[in-house]
């Protein structure tokens, strides 16, 4: 089937830059990224581009050669499923936070109200791609609602899970490593085979079944999350010994059979991914009975749980433990550099953290909106929010505080002028520096307390 006419059904941080690059590569296929969020579709359609909900360096661009064109964002959902020939699902999968599989297992209650409302308005064959993070064998249950809840359409399923890393998404958009293709009918995979390889070379479109599509998704992140609870275990050993946990990151990564990427020691991984992912590998391992299997994962989780607790901690042993009523500014809330996404931010859990100290809390992120902040610590009570401000400058935020917590990795920290921010703070003046970013020569000679994470102060 020659596809002319595509769907979306979410858009949010993987379905909107996604359907944006597909309309800019294939300007003769309609592409159309629904969402019953009106304020969503409302930032999407905004004639300023800087104001895009999601926000990726090049994003702008994409948006702005195609939107009008050949890319459309809509609330009409129903209208937009019945045009099209081929549907995106690309909905949150969040993990379950009642009954069984609480805490480990995927909800995937969107993704049925998605089969379901597609089941009944459409009218003619179409094929429907997995785009959502999901379990593997959900295709299996998407089919059954299809073809048991339709109009006797015919659908075919597909897995087309998205690789892309939060912050270089266009360029890996542009340029993927793979795209990873699962379906049973070759003339469905062919379709959207089709429309890869009109930017992406045939032999990086790697076609399976669908288990293993679906499979692969969970197990890429699991391995790329636990590469950083990995080198996060060492950076303790690393404060410990003397060692420095840049050195050895940087030792171990020039082995051809490691490599160096995912190997810088942080204050823990965050994101929408990898947490959700592993929790989702670890329920489905316990309910085959593979509890060593489930174990082995969960320790990944556990592991970066204590990395940004111990974190926390070090602050307040630190300032002679006790934090109460001191001003502490956290830098950066994002959790990563060129994104504003705050989804499971190590930000979060410290800020939380150190509220509980009853310290005062003061954020400034490039990117992170004040409300976007509030909606993250939204399980904080009244008298704990007022310990929290939001500051739009950096200079600011870092006036008469006693310590600076860098917490994402933001370029542009290190061009601020540090002598500046050090003689505005109170003394002795202290910088943890969750993301190694900063020099510590520097930081030192100007005289700053400064800790590093894995680096130690023997």
């Amino acid at each position: 089937m020659k596809i002319n006419s595509i769907c979306c059904i979410g858009a949010g941080y993987v379905g909107g830059p996604t359907m944006a690059v597909i309309a800019q590569k294939c300007p003769n296929i309609k592409v159309t990224v629904v969402d019953l969020n009106e304020s969503r579709i409302a930032a999407w359609n905004d004639i300023n581009l800087e104001n895009l909900p999601v926000y990726e360096p090049g994003l702008d661009k994409v948006v702005g050669e195609a939107r009008g064109r050949n890319l459309f964002f809509s609330t009409e959902v129903e209208k937009a499923i019945d045009e099209a020939q081929m549907i995106f699902i690309s909905v949150n999968t969040p993990t379950k936070n009642y009954g069984a599989g609480k805490g480990m297992a995927a909800d995937l209650k969107y993704i049925e109200l998605c089969a379901r409302q597609i089941a009944r308005v459409s009218k003619q064959d179409k094929i429907v791609v997995e785009k959502s993070t999901l379990p593997v064998r959900t295709a299996e249950a998407i089919k059954n609602i299809l073809d048991h809840t339709g109009n006797g359409v015919q659908f075919q399923i597909l897995s087309n899970p998205e690789f892309l890393a939060e912050g270089t998404a266009v360029t890996d958009l542009h340029n993927p490593d793979r795209v990873l293709i699962g379906g049973e009918d070759s003339e469905a995979i062919k379709s959207l085979v089709d429309i890869y390889s009109n930017w992406v070379p045939v032999e990086k479109i790697l076609t399976t079944n669908v288990w293993s599509s679906e499979l692969s998704k969970l197990t890429a992140n699991a391995f790329l999350a636990q590469r950083v609870s990995s080198i996060n275990a060492i950076s303790e050993l690393c404060e410990k010994t003397g060692a420095d946990v840049s050195e050895v990151s940087k030792a171990i990564g020039m082995d051809a059979r490691i490599g160096s990427k995912f190997l810088k020691a942080s204050v823990g991984f965050g994101g929408s991914c990898f947490q959700k992912d592993i929790l989702n590998l670890v329920y489905i391992a316990k309910s085959y009975g593979l509890h060593e299997v489930a174990d082995y994962w969960e320790q990944v989780v556990i592991m970066n749980d204590h990395q940004k607790n111990r974190f926390s901690r070090n602050i307040v042993q630190t300032l002679y433990n006790t934090i109460s009523g001191k001003k502490i500014t956290l830098l950066g809330w994002a959790f990563k550099k060129d994104t504003n996404d705050t989804r499971e931010s190590a930000a979060i859990n410290i800020a939380q953290n150190l509220i509980a100290e009853q310290a005062k809390i003061t954020v400034y992120d490039p990117k992170v909106s004040e409300k976007q902040i509030n909606e993250d610590l939204i399980n904080l009570d009244e008298n704990q929010l007022k310990l929290v401000q939001v500051n739009q400058d950096p200079y600011e935020a870092c006036h008469q505080s006693h310590a600076i917590a860098v917490l994402t990795e933001w370029d542009e920290f290190n061009t601020y002028d540090w002598q500046k921010i050090y003689d505005n703070m109170l003394k002795p003046a202290f910088v943890f520096d969750g993301r190694n970013l900063l020099d510590k020569k520097q930081m030192t000679e100007i005289g700053f307390t400064y800790i590093a994470v894995g680096s130690s102060n023997l």
